[in-house]
């Protein structure tokens, strides 16, 4: 069945309509950084919790956001896209207002799936959306618009996050979150009202889409309680184990003979969409992982208040915002392999910079770095991304900018966890090192810790306090060693990902290509870079 639309927006409705859409955008992917930035609050808030379950809220989050891009698919071509972000926004508020009143993780986690859910479902309709009302020598701009809406939130979800938190309480980003959710519904519902839409009412994979639910939600699941819980002693997370062995060859098998799969592998027999993923993927693991890790540690290990962690990732938008404009407009006939290697050079110049951070109490010692590391940002999805979609057209280069964007994600959330993992390992390592060198196991005659101790006590302190206390030193100069580790592994794997590149085909796009070729090509660059 096929319905007419209505005349474009136009004047004020027009405007009204674009600022509605990026204020939903940026609302959905604000909540990925704030989150981090007031983690240790909801820790303490939901029982006391330790902050590795409190990610638990992120990590699922981020998952059930990548799940709703192919639920979304299907759905806006069964009920038309403003009708599905209408709606999507009304569950947004409602499962905000759950985590606003949540007093334990047994309500908070299943609230976050809901949030990431349908936030999901509003990233992969508001850029169509969007489109549908600019006509077509504008459309470019739109876009442009757009792709500052998707970053600029990355950037100011951490100090705006943290200032949140410090000042009224971590309950208050979701309160404001229902709030507005409510209004974008309201407002969007009102100005597409009587809106027809093209019914397109395909096949859902919907044993695939189950398939992948349940690979993504025990594989989180190992990583996200694998440490807490001894991993494969636990039998609960052995059982995730079983789940994940027996789902993973069945999704590879349904999703080979699948004739409308819902992730479809055929895409990986494309060298170059194959390279790019593994570059997008791993390169925002890394990204994703050490920034949320960092900004924990800093509150949790160095006293940092919410505000000021977040405020430490504030430089990187000086530089992202106008290089993530500038990236677009590179020279079409460049080949995006020298960029993309030049790119992630730079990201494992600047962790190496990162792991050597030794001053707890410098601030400028982590601003350079994180100014620097701000332009590599800006300049990460553009080369990947013309990598990744070479040689794809029409629609299965829309898919496979879906596919990378969804892997992305994915690996986003498990590079939380992993990079938990790491510093699981490292500390206890460095710990033992501490006292071995400095206790005078390995040198008798360097015996530092034990000759503090004694002028310790001897200032009349108690015994037992001089011990806890040097503990505590000890252990904060472990943690923030094995975050140098978590750092130095990153700046060596990202110089692996810069040679790799170089085994993808050579990128070669036309001089004066046509508007639609260039209109979709940014269409699809602007799906991968979700969120």
């Amino acid at each position: 069945m096929t319905l007419i639309y209505a005349k474009r927006l136009r004047g004020w409705r027009f405007i009204l309509f674009n600022v509605v859409l990026s204020l939903g955008h940026m609302i959905v992917l604000f909540n990925v950084g704030a989150y981090i930035a007031l983690l240790p609050h909801v820790a303490g808030d939901l029982g006391g919790v330790l902050p590795s379950f409190a990610t638990w809220g992120q990590t699922y989050f981020i998952i059930a956001l990548a799940l709703a891009f192919p639920g979304a698919r299907w759905l806006s071509g069964r009920y038309g896209d403003y009708r599905l972000f209408s709606t999507a926004f009304v569950v947004y508020a409602l499962a905000s207002y759950l985590c606003a009143i949540s007093q334990s993780l047994w309500l908070f986690v299943p609230a976050r799936i809901l949030l990431g859910f349908s936030g999901g479902i509003t990233l992969y309709l508001g850029q169509s959306l969007m489109l549908k009302e600019y006509p077509e020598h504008l459309k470019m701009l739109g876009l442009g618009v757009w792709g500052l809406v998707t970053l600029m939130p990355f950037t100011i979800s951490f100090p705006i996050g943290g200032l949140i938190a410090d000042e009224l309480s971590w309950r208050a980003l979701f309160y404001l979150n229902a709030a507005c959710a409510v209004a974008i519904a309201g407002i969007s519902a009102s100005l597409l009202a009587g809106r027809g839409f093209e019914r397109n009412v395909a096949r859902f994979d919907d044993i695939g889409f189950v398939l992948m639910a349940l690979i993504l939600g025990s594989l989180q699941t190992i990583l996200n309680q694998g440490n807490d819980f001894d991993w494969l002693e636990s039998p609960f997370l052995c059982s995730m184990l079983l789940v994940l062995a027996v789902s993973l060859p069945c999704f590879i098998i349904w999703e080979s003979e699948e004739t409308h799969p819902v992730f479809n592998l055929r895409l990986f027999a494309h060298r170059n969409f194959t390279i790019g993923v593994i570059c997008l993927a791993v390169g925002f693991l890394l990204i994703q992982g050490l920034l949320s890790v960092f900004i924990v540690q800093l509150q949790v290990l160095l006293g940092y208040s919410s505000f000021l962690a977040g405020m430490v990732y504030l430089p990187m938008i000086l530089l992202a915002v106008p290089v993530t404009v500038a990236m677009h407009k590179l020279p079409r006939r460049l080949d995006a392999r020298l960029p993309a290697c030049i790119n992630l050079l730079g990201f494992s110049f600047t962790f190496y910079w990162l792991g050597l951070f030794d001053d707890p109490g410098s601030f400028d010692q982590i601003f350079w770095p994180m100014l620097l590391l701000g332009f590599f940002l800006g300049s990460f999805f553009t080369p990947l991304t013309k990598l990744t979609l070479h040689g794809l057209r029409g629609g299965q280069e829309l898919r496979a900018a879906e596919e990378a964007g969804f892997l992305r994600i994915v690996a986003g959330a498990i590079g939380i966890t992993l990079q938990g993992v790491v510093l699981f390992r490292r500390i206890p390592f460095h710990q033992l090192h501490f006292a071995e060198h400095f206790g005078g196991r390995r040198f008798a005659a360097i015996d530092v810790l034990q000759g503090f101790a004694s002028k310790l006590q001897a200032s009349g302190l108690d015994a037992a306090m001089v011990k806890a206390r040097l503990l505590v030193v000890i252990r904060q100069q472990a943690t923030l060693l094995a975050l140098n580790d978590a750092f130095l592994l990153a700046s060596y794997l990202f110089l692996g990902l810069a040679g790799l590149v170089w085994l993808a085909h050579p990128t070669c796009q036309p001089l004066h290509p046509t508007l639609l070729q260039e209109l979709g090509d940014l269409r699809a660059e602007e799906l991968m870079e979700e969120p």
